[in-house]
């Protein structure tokens, strides 16, 4: 039940609607008996979005797609993890002090251990929040990274602080990779007939990620499917990213077995 002593948490992010960590979170709570609720909020600017946690004293945000990055600079503290990726995906309001944190960086990792890192080239996609979360992880892994983007600036300078290679989109056709991730939001609800990169470039062989879980099967991953490769869908990292989530903003570990099967059945 909502009442006076509800505390409110929520997501900010743009497109947003289609989130299913209110889903998530407030099974959680429900779960572990915790009168809070969690709302998804679609906004326009990193600083605003801060504004309103501190002044409807919002006691946890999640930070998605576009503001990872530039929500840094209007926080009071940065965990040195999420300092060294240049991205947060979670606020912590403690009393009034914004600290952020990234939660992406193991979760990114946790899904490929059983396939075996340390040694395999890994081709990222993107050069945004999450690809500078999944780098650092992989990076801590000891594998070998190679970073394509569209914005080939972005991509060199993220190549550089991670120890990677950078190629163009139109060069992965020519490279030989183990696991290839798409950290972008392409192929995402609504826009799920778009793909990030040349089928051209999926090889069998390929261990085949992508961190965008709605729709669960995207265009990408059902392209690698076809050619054989093995799949990960991004469910994994998001629920393991949203566990650590919670258990900053309370301190309880969350049932993910609850998480997940409440996104698969919604």
């Amino acid at each position: 039940m909502i009442d006076a002593a509800t505390r409110l948490y929520c997501v900010f992010g743009n497109p947003v609607r289609h989130s299913k960590s209110p889903v998530i979170h407030n099974a959680a709570f429900k779960d572990k008996g915790v009168n809070a609720v969690y709302l998804a909020f679609e906004v326009q600017d990193a600083a605003g979005a801060v504004q309103a946690v501190r002044t409807l004293d919002i006691l946890g945000a999640s930070v998605t797609i576009p503001f990872k990055e530039s929500i840094m600079e209007h926080l009071d503290w940065i965990d040195p993890t999420a300092q060294a990726i240049g991205a947060v995906n979670t606020i912590v309001n403690e009393g009034g002090v914004l600290k952020g944190y990234n939660t992406d960086c193991q979760a990114a990792v946790a899904p490929l251990i059983p396939f075996g890192i340390s040694g395999k080239t890994v081709c990222i996609v993107g050069a945004g929040g999450a690809a500078r979360a999944v780098a650092h992880g992989i990076a801590a892994q000891n594998g070998d990274i190679i970073i394509t983007n569209r914005t080939e600036q972005k991509g060199q300078a993220l190549a550089e602080v991670v120890g990677a290679r950078f190629i163009p989109g139109n060069k992965m056709v020519d490279i030989q990779v183990d696991v290839v991730i798409n950290t972008t939001s392409i192929g995402m609800t609504p826009n799920v007939d778009q793909i990030s990169f040349s089928p051209e470039a999926i090889k069998s062989e390929m261990v085949v990620m992508d961190v965008v879980y709605t729709p669960l099967k995207t265009l990408l991953l059902e392209t690698a499917e076809q050619k054989g490769c093995t799949t990960i869908d991004g469910l994994s990292m998001f629920i393991a990213q949203a566990a650590a989530q919670f258990e900053l903003w309370t301190g309880m570990i969350p049932d993910m077995d609850l998480m997940r099967n409440i996104v698969i059945k919604n």
